[in-house]
Parts: structure tokens; sequence; C-alpha cells
């Protein structure tokens, strides 16, 4: 510990192994391997500026997360990974990234914990909530909501258009219900990326059971670049899929009933524009 405290920054570097995470098995719980949680809690105690690079390949709980600064979570990079890292730790290049997935700061946090078939059926008790929809309607808050990341500059959602398609929806897969049309600003000091996200949300009341859909969900994303003080505008296209549900009683995909917005901004828990969605 003593050559943590007297570093400009420590940085520690935790990662699951193939023991506790593989695509040939399920986990057992979400923590890290060994005593790994506890070699960073000691690190952070002895420098409070602490960079965490967490190697995993999926969601793990991070105890020690509100006792230090910076989280980087690298996933499996591969063998270029010290170069990667190195640029990126420096700030040669932008953590880019967003989350695919929503992490729990506890495992008993998560609406579904449990996925095994019981008697050969797996059941879906929570109904259309699958994923982070459930945590909407959870009493605990994850500790990262799917979509989160951060970079190195802030950014400004200025105003979203939803530009609608002329004439009437096609029952084709890939038709598009419009585009959506957004404005953001880098207000920070230096050149960045931002993925930006826009959810579907029907404006029906009722409960999803009853509207078979789930309260909003990723309706679609697009990637902006800019240097500082910049203004760009993205276009993100909103698949009629996005606005619909599955009839199970016809065996159908059924148009949701009444309208719907998008609501965009920077992850699930950070949407900043409203735009109402009206076919052309």
């Amino acid at each position: 510990m003593a050559a943590a405290a007297q570093a400009d920054v420590a940085v520690v570097v935790v990662a699951t192994t193939e023991e506790v995470e593989s695509e040939g098995f399920d986990r057992t719980d979400l923590r890290l391997p060994g005593h790994q949680d506890e070699l960073v809690a000691r690190v952070a105690a002895a420098n409070p500026r602490t960079v965490v690079v967490v190697n995993t390949g999926s969601p793990v709980e991070l105890p020690w997360n509100d006792a230090v600064p910076a989280v980087l979570l690298s996933w499996f990079p591969g063998q270029e990974a010290g170069h990667a890292l190195a640029d990126v730790l420096l700030g040669a290049a932008e953590p880019g990234g967003r989350l695919p997935t929503t992490w729990p700061s506890h495992a008993e946090d998560c609406p579904v914990l449990d996925p095994r078939p019981t008697d050969g059926v797996l059941r879906y008790d929570e109904g259309v909530l699958v994923g982070y929809p459930g945590w909407k309607h959870s009493a605990v808050a994850p500790a990262y909501w799917f979509g989160h990341g951060l970079g190195y500059t802030d950014w400004d959602y200025e105003s979203a258009e939803f530009l609608p398609v002329d004439g009437e929806p096609t029952a084709d897969d890939r038709a598009s219900l419009g585009v959506l049309r957004v404005r953001v600003r880098n207000i920070g000091t230096r050149p960045g990326r931002e993925i930006v996200q826009t959810y579907l949300e029907p404006a029906v009341t009722g409960t999803p059971s009853d509207i078979g859909h789930s309260p909003c969900r990723l309706a679609g994303f697009a990637s902006a670049q800019a240097d500082p003080g910049q203004t760009v505008t993205v276009d993100i296209e909103v698949p009629r899929r996005a606005a619909q549900f599955w009839d199970t009683t016809t065996q159908s995909w059924r148009d949701l009933p009444g309208g719907h917005r998008l609501r965009t901004g920077r992850s699930y828990a950070d949407l900043r524009l409203d735009t109402t969605v009206a076919r052309g």
C-alpha cells in the first residue's frame, strides 16, 4: 500500500477468470473472484486518486464503487489491451462505449436473478418487463443503467424533431415510422463522441401487461462527434417494430394503441428531450 499512497494515480485492474465466467455454464454469483474487492478497497483507502479497470464480459458487483473517482470497463479487449488502455488513461483516446446491460449494486437487487428452467419450462414472471425496463419498477436503483457511459467532454441536448414517413405503414419487418433528428452541442473543452439514444414510450395509460409492451424501450441510437462548442445533428431511424407488440392470441405483431413519444438522451435513466411521434 505504500507504493499506492506515494503514486500520483493508482490504477488497479480487476477481472473475472475462465473458472467463474464462461459461455458454457451459469455463474453462481456476481462477485469478482478472490480478494480483488479487498485489494481495490485498500488501494482506494491509501490513494483517493484510484482508477479501477474492470476486465469482465458481463456485470459484476462493485462494492467499492463510491470510494473511487473513476471506473473503466474494458470488457475482454484482446491482445492490444495494453496499448488501448494506455491511450484511454492518458487521454489520447476517449472511452466512448455505452453499457448494453444494467449493472446492479448487489445481485439480490436484480428484478430477475434465477433464469433456470423448472421441469423444462422457463417462466417469464416479469411479463413484458424483461431486462432494463424491469429496473424502473424495482424498489432499488442499479449501480449503472442500461446505456450509461461517460467520456472526456460534456453534451447539451438542444432539440429533437420527428419526421414521419409519408404514406401508410407496410407490413415489412424493416418498415420505418420515420426519422428522429436530434441536435446536440459539445459544451466541454475537448473533442468528443456522444451516443444519442432514443426510447419509445406509449402514450396510453395502463399497466405494461395491459398494453403488451414495456413502458419505455430503446428504439434507436446514433453516434455524434464534435469539437468543443460545435453543434451537430444526427438522424435516428425509428423502426415500426418499436411501436408494436406480439399478440399471443393472433400470433402476430400489432400496432400499439394510441400515440407514442420518443424520449431522447444519454442513457435509459438520463432522458432529456420528449418528442411526439406522428404518422405521416
